[in-house]
């Protein structure tokens, strides 16, 4: 078992701590939180060990998870990483492109092993249709989200928005040529709503928008290709495949069938494979200890995290 220890315990590093608990692939010897009294309060209430300082914290074990604000993200990455140690690092990677390419040059230089949080590739409605997802021209993903003070000190798209640019990046093989976009701030002092266009150099375009404003929450992809369309709903966990093919010479009464106006005929059928029910934040962090044991790639890189960063301060730059 990889000895594990976690950087910050506010939300989501009290939810690392819990699923590094009962992981059987790690042992968890604790955390550090540099908000002293919030660390007490997380010891005293779940039992973990409380760490005095983040170097005591990262000689005790194999693998740092940095859960820390971003903007700590950089300063942790390196501390763990000159002392030998393995690095998962939460979305978005760091504050700066330079940072996150700097921590790349770093773990290469020291042969270890980094993965970033961007946990929707764990999703189960995701993973169900990934297979499906070809070439798409089309992609549409709306990422709306009730307003938490939480999280509003980054702009929307490197708190929402970053998600769905690392699913795209990750499933579309071409270069982006262009990219448009426009943000409001409307509570905060970033922007709380923002549109983006990407256009890729095979013709693909993805149109995401992504707020943490709206009244309900939402987190959708839709994908148009060739004779298919795929839609994942990230927060019910929910999919569906819609496909088309040359439509048989004698349709059956129930067939769906569709005629364009040169005559071409194409049946419509529905593939909706099962979902398979998991815990997506437990998944990628027990992936990573696969990739650590075994010497192999992790499923998401620094790299795809800091080219998520590249396009997101892009998209920001257009503000």
């Amino acid at each position: 078992m990889l000895k594990a220890g976690v950087l910050g315990a506010g939300h989501l590093g009290k939810i690392h701590l819990r699923l590094l608990k009962q992981s059987e692939k790690y042992q968890l010897v604790g955390f550090y939180d540099a908000d002293i009294e919030n660390g007490k309060r997380v010891a005293e209430e779940f039992g973990y060990h409380l760490f005095n300082t983040v170097d005591e914290l990262i000689d005790a074990v194999d693998m740092v998870d940095i859960v820390t604000p971003t903007l700590s993200h950089y300063e942790c990455a390196k501390k763990a990483i000159a002392k030998g140690k393995h690095i998962f690092i939460e979305k978005p990677i760091t504050n700066t492109v330079e940072e996150a390419e700097h921590i790349r040059e770093l773990l290469a230089e020291h042969g270890l092993r980094g993965q970033v949080g961007h946990v929707e590739r764990f999703n189960p409605a995701y993973l169900a249709v990934k297979s499906e997802i070809k070439l798409p021209m089309f992609i549409e993903t709306h990422r709306l989200s009730e307003f938490n003070p939480r999280g509003t000190d980054v702009p929307v798209v490197l708190d929402l928005m970053i998600h769905d640019i690392d699913i795209i990046l990750s499933i579309v093989k071409s270069k982006i040529k262009n990219i448009s976009a426009s943000g409001v701030a409307v509570i905060s002092d970033t922007p709380d709503i923002a549109n983006a266009r990407l256009e890729f150099e095979n013709g693909c375009v993805a149109n995401l928008t992504a707020s943490r404003i709206s009244l309900k929450k939402m987190r959708k992809a839709r994908f148009f290709q060739k004779d298919a369309y795929i839609s994942v709903d990230f927060l019910t966990k929910k999919c569906e495949v819609v496909k088309m093919k040359d439509a048989p010479e004698h349709p059956g009464d129930f067939d769906m069938v569709l005629q364009n106006a040169e005559g071409v005929r194409k049946q419509i059928y529905f593939d909706n494979p099962k979902v398979e029910n998991n815990n997506s934040i437990l998944d990628e962090l027990e992936a990573f200890a696969h990739a650590i044991t075994t010497n192999t790639t992790p499923v998401v890189t620094l790299h795809d995290g800091t080219e998520a960063l590249r396009v997101a301060t892009k998209i920001i730059e257009c503000f």
